[in-house]
């Protein structure tokens, strides 16, 4: 039943504030990242979502890297976190979710304005210290959601932060699918639908699969492009949806 699903979610919301508020300051690095890790799989199952993580033969994840993901929902955070955590930057519109947004700012939500170059630059210098620091941190390129099936422009300024931090930029490709491994049209968060709206959505969708694919990580030398960068890892994540060269019309962004 669908309220009884939804009461479950809001009783795990919670108990993740709880848990921020009362055990956090208590625990050390590792103490807080297996408690998202473990929330964050809780959450996703309570959704009714199954995680299905895939790595190609001889990929083998870097251990300190700036993750990129194609974003197709709110769920990719989680998704993501249930598999390792990390510091992600996200819209600050999030901030305002209900109750997802402050449990976003606990655990190390890194929170960027549209259209505001200065605070691009703020982030930029946090990344390369979080990065230099050995923290995980992953954003979503395509600066917002897109339905299934699409892949929007990959923006380039944050892939720098990989080259001054001397560190690869690790690609991940995320989908969701029915049991048939048909694209499953309740993840998409897309347009003004709300949160809340999306929320509905997946709960009452009778169940989907999450498929987090690792891909191969890409270096970065000194001399690197962030525009390439960009490109590279939008070809990879392209590559591993199915996706083309023909349907990728757009290049990265500056």
């Amino acid at each position: 039943m669908l309220a009884f699903r939804l009461l479950r979610v809001v009783l795990h919301l919670f108990r993740g504030m709880a848990t921020c508020a009362f055990a956090f300051p208590l625990l050390g690095h590792s103490g807080r990242q297996e408690r998202i890790r473990r929330w964050s799989a809780k959450l996703v199952a309570l959704a009714g979502v199954e995680v299905r993580v895939a790595t190609r033969p001889g990929v083998q994840p870097a251990a300190k890297a700036l993750i990129v993901s194609n974003h197709v929902s709110w769920l990719d955070i989680f998704v993501i976190n249930s598999l390792e955590p990390c510091r992600f930057v996200a819209k600050s519109d999030i901030r305002d979710w209900p109750l997802i947004g402050w449990l976003c700012e606990k655990t190390g939500t890194i929170f960027i304005s549209r259209g505001k170059l200065r605070d691009v630059r703020r982030i930029y210098q946090g990344l390369v210290a979080s990065l230099h620091a050995g923290e995980r941190v992953a954003f979503f390129p395509e600066g917002t959601t897109a339905a299934q099936g699409m892949l929007l422009p990959f923006h380039a300024n944050l892939f720098e932060a990989a080259v001054e931090a001397e560190v690869p930029v690790q690609p991940y490709a995320v989908r969701y699918t029915d049991k048939a491994g048909k694209l499953h049209a309740a993840a998409d968060f897309i347009g003004d639908m709300s949160f809340l709206q999306s929320m509905f959505s997946v709960l009452k969708s009778g169940g989907m699969i999450a498929h987090l694919e690792l891909l191969a990580p890409i270096d970065t030398p000194a001399d690197t492009h962030r525009r390439d960068l960009a490109e590279a890892a939008r070809r990879e994540i392209a590559a591993s949806l199915g996706l083309s060269d023909g349907r990728e019309a757009n290049q990265a962004c500056v």
